[in-house]
């Protein structure tokens, strides 16, 4: 067989098809190229660029690229020059075997837009292949008495280029004996027969040698060469026939590797050797030879190799009988494969996105990727779909290429990670399908604050607490990820008495803990209202506040605080009366106390600690009451000291003690009565009685005026006191009314008593009036007290032992 030459006029050929080629395209995102066959790898195909739209250098930057199905990549985009351009030699026989038109289809991605373009490049055929015979040498048996004008077949030729290319004719050498004819069949293949013109004679010559040559109709022209050696025989008259010029079979494509598909048969009337029929193939091809097997005594054709409708869908098989001698018949066997559904759908991804963020528009593209089946019809269609409850939908491209989208707002505390399964499913009975699994990250946005699991928190803390004790700690969650969720706490700036709040407490910003910044103390601050804020680290941080009261505890750290009686400031000090006819339980005075502390703090028991005449009087436990516990008699001593005692009920108790002097007389005058009782004084000096009453009596002088200025003073102080009171108001609160008496009830009480004292200077005698007071508003009732008047009668006055002068009498009013 010739190889073929070099064509000077092939090149210009091959760039006037490429020119021709880049100008055909279409609209509406289809581009159309055509391209001679055999060029050198790197060939320019079209302007790609150009046709898209672009500058060469966006190419790289816009992400084109082409995409394919894992098929061999037969061209290549060229990112300098914005060119198409072959990825290596194209044989269109090996692509496209014979078909009248070869088309290559590949897409383009944009990977910017996430868009398709369809390219389809047609492959032109050039004359590259010379025709083949197959073979190189043919024998044909002639029987001698053959008549002229008997017709004996040739072997065709083979040329796997198409149209002019492809095999155009036959020449035969010159022979006396024989000529060539050339019959074109109505499939347009044109089979050479051997014509016999004269007779022959064996004896003269028993073998012919000829030489046929098939030639194409390309430029240059190729051919090829067979020998034909005509051998004669003795005469066999009588060539084989088939039933039938043409078989057809249809096979499902699934068929079983060794079904017989069908037989042949062909009959010779001759007998002997001359009449016995063999079959064979004739033309052959590899890729037939490879899938049929012809027995050549029987005629059965079988399936050697399994058939794929995707591989091809028809094959044209030539059969040929022959007797013994060499006659010949041929026939043709068309076998149909029929389409079965045995190709699941192929997924390709071409575009993925692995993570999206949480904020992102329903319609963002997640996935862009391909379906195809390589079955026909019904089997070859392909739905995808995915899960309904999935915020995913897919949406249908140029082609069948699909979109993965969102359908609606993504939340990452909800989901963070989608595992989405693509099934692609064909119209095939049954259905075939394939899953493609997509994973995707929800990546998280700061949308969510720090949240308290409680709307507002109590913590308590003891007073006298150290500095730098824990109070309670406080919890945000934040249900964003990473720097998003890291908390951090602080405290709204505000005052307390004037004070900024960070000087009482403080927090941690990391753990939440409040501490104390200073001990407490429950009598000047019982509560602290605090606003806690809690935010997040993301960008812009998010924060949310919650309030936090803490209240102070109280503890036992103040002793009770006596109102009643109070101690004098010049030197005196107070008596109560308690008349000689009370009877038991007669009421000489109360002792009134109060505890800044509240609670069982501040609750205040009285006892009677000492006295004088310890059966003489007793305290109420609970209402600090002094009352006689038995008649006085005569005996009793003038002057009685009690010491009470006033304790609180906290752990450990704190008390506080007052001393009493109660005076006993019914009067004022049985008591200067029961001191002029006394014995005189034997002192010499008894003779100037009358010079000490003259004094007495100035001394009560200044005394009176000294009141009248005390009395001033004390209102003065009264009114002071009353704004303090009101002002202590709440450290009494939480004293039981039951346990002590009211601050307003001891003022009352102390207002009662106004004294006034007048002496005379005659002989021996003095006179002391105390005028009646006024019960009015007072804390002790005129029932229960038998109108008792306390008095404040000097010490001395007392002590003097048969002296009947009297040195200072002094009245002191409610303190």
């Amino acid at each position: 067989m010739a190889s073929p030459p070099f064509c000077p006029n092939c090149s210009r050929l091959i760039w006037i098809c490429v020119l021709l080629g880049a100008l055909w395209k279409i609209r509406a995102e289809q581009i159309r190229y055509s391209v001679p066959e055999e060029l050198e790898k790197g060939s320019f195909v079209g302007n790609i660029a150009k046709d898209l739209g672009l500058e060469p250098q966006e190419l790289a930057k816009r992400g084109v690229r082409i995409v394919s199905r894992g098929r061999t990549q037969l061209f290549a985009l060229n990112p300098r020059s914005g060119s198409l351009v072959t990825a290596g030699r194209i044989d269109r026989e090996e692509l496209c075997d014979r078909s009248p038109k070869c088309v290559v289809n590949l897409e383009i991605l944009l990977e910017d837009k996430v868009k398709i373009f369809g390219v389809e490049v047609e492959i032109i055929d050039v004359n590259d292949n010379a025709p083949d015979f197959g073979a190189e040498q043919r024998e044909i048996k002639v029987a001698e008495n053959e008549n002229p004008g008997t017709r004996f077949p040739l072997p065709e030729a083979f040329d796997p280029d198409i149209g002019i290319n492809s095999l155009q004719g036959y020449q035969l050498s010159s022979n006396v004996h024989f000529s060539l004819d050339v019959q074109s069949g109505t499939d347009e293949i044109k089979y050479p027969e051997l014509v016999l013109e004269h007779a022959l004679d064996r004896e003269e010559e028993a073998v012919h040698h000829l030489i046929l040559t098939a030639f194409d109709g390309g430029d240059p022209v190729y051919s090829g060469t067979a020998r034909i050696l005509v051998r004669l025989v003795d005469t066999n008259d009588n060539a084989p026939v088939f039933t039938q010029p043409e078989y057809h079979i249809s096979v499902r494509e699934n068929v079983t590797v060794g079904s017989r598909l069908l037989t042949v048969k062909a009959t010779d009337p001759d007998e002997g050797a001359n009449g016995e029929v063999t079959y064979s193939f004739r033309k052959v091809r590899d890729k037939i030879s490879q899938l049929f097997q012809l027995n050549s005594l029987t005629g059965d054709i079988t399936i050697l190799g399994g058939l794929d409708y995707e591989d091809s869908g028809f094959y044209d098989i030539d059969v040929e009988a022959h007797d013994g001698p060499g006659l010949r018949a041929r026939s043709k066997v068309l076998v149909t494969i029929l389409d079965v559904n045995d190709n699941a759908p192929e997924v390709t991804v071409t575009s993925l996105t692995s993570s999206i963020q949480e904020t992102s528009s329903p319609g963002t593209v997640i996935a862009l990727f391909n379906v195809h089946d390589s079955d026909s019809g019904e089997n070859g269609l392909v739905t995808c779909s995915i899960l309904d409850n999935l915020p995913f939908t897919l949406e249908k491209t140029y082609g069948n290429y699909y979109r993965l989208l969102t359908h609606r707002a993504l939340d990452r505390e909800e989901v963070s990670e989608y595992n989405i399964t693509v099934t692609a499913t064909d119209h095939g009975t049954p259905p075939l399908s394939t899953e493609t699994y997509i994973s995707l990250n929800v990546a998280d946005v700061n949308d969510n604050p720090p949240a308290f699991p409680h709307a507002s928190y109590m913590a308590y803390i003891p007073e006298n607490n150290p500095r730098g004790a824990s109070i309670f700690s406080v919890t945000a969650h934040d249900p964003d990820s990473n720097q998003n969720s890291r908390v951090t706490y602080s405290l709204a700036e505000d005052t307390l008495q004037g004070s900024p709040l960070s000087t009482y407490v403080s927090i941690n910003k990391d753990t939440g803990v409040l501490y104390a910044l200073q001990s407490f103390d429950y009598e000047h601050v019982r509560d602290l209202q605090l606003l806690v804020t809690a935010s997040d680290s993301g960008d812009p941080p998010l924060s949310t506040n919650v309030s936090v009261s803490i209240f102070v505890l109280d503890q036992n750290d103040n002793s009770p605080e006596i109102l009643y009686p109070t101690l004098p400031t010049d030197g005196s000090m107070g008596v109560e009366l308690a008349p000689r006819s009370a009877e038991p339980g007669y009421l000489v005075t109360k002792v009134v106390a109060v505890d800044r502390d509240s609670g069982q703090n501040a609750w205040l028991s009285y006892r009677l600690l000492k006295a004088s005449d310890p059966g003489l009087f007793a305290v109420g436990l609970h209402t600090g009451e002094v009352r006689t516990a038995r008649a006085l008699l005569d005996r009793d001593a003038l002057k009685q000291s009690l010491v009470v005692a006033v304790q609180d009920h906290g752990q450990p108790p704190l008390s506080a003690t007052v001393t009493l002097t109660v005076a006993v007389a019914d009067s004022i005058p049985d008591i200067l009565t029961d001191l002029g009782r006394l014995k005189p004084s034997v002192d010499p000096d008894d003779s100037g009685l009358t010079l000490y009453l003259v004094v007495a009596v100035a001394a009560v002088s200044c005394v009176f005026l000294a009141f009248v200025i005390v009395l001033l003073a004390l209102r003065l102080r009264r009114w002071h006191m009353s704004h303090l009171l009101q002002a202590s108001g709440s450290g009494l609160a939480g004293v039981p009314a039951s346990q002590f008496v009211g601050v307003d009830g001891v003022r009352a009480f102390l207002q009662t008593y106004s004294h006034e004292v007048s002496l005379t200077a005659d002989s021996r005698g003095s006179h002391v009036i105390f005028p009646q007071p006024n019960y009015a508003d007072t804390l002790i009732s005129q029932e229960s007290c038998g109108k008792s008047e306390p008095l404040l009668i000097s010490q001395d006055l007392l002590e003097t032992k048969g002296e009947y002068s009297l040195n200072q009498v002094s009245q002191i009013l409610p303190h």
